[in-house]
């Protein structure tokens, strides 16, 4: 049985914070209806090595890398999503994790 969480991790770059605060309302929902939980939501950051990363970041976790996936191609998360466009410009992952 695999018993490993997935996550989604997202590198935000926000170009309309008022837009993007109407996403950031609406996400919350959606991620608890699949399970998942934020882990990093914004915050301060420290770039330890490489480029300095300006991007907003985000780590959400969720029971598995299958509800995970399921979650970002919802109907609900689809609603929140176009909430996002003309408002950022994201680069978002999933990946099985611990």
């Amino acid at each position: 049985m695999n018993n490993k969480r997935g996550y989604l991790i997202a590198r935000v770059n926000i170009t309309d914070p008022v837009r993007y605060a109407r996403y950031m309302e609406a996400t919350p929902a959606a991620i608890a209806k699949h399970g998942g939980r934020f882990v990093v939501r914004g915050g301060e950051k420290v770039t330890l090595e490489g480029p300095v990363e300006s991007r907003r970041l985000v780590v959400i976790e969720f029971p598995s890398l299958a509800q995970a996936r399921a979650f970002y191609h919802s109907g609900d998360y689809a609603r929140a999503r176009a909430l996002r466009e003309g408002a950022a410009e994201g680069e978002f992952i999933a990946v099985e994790g611990a």
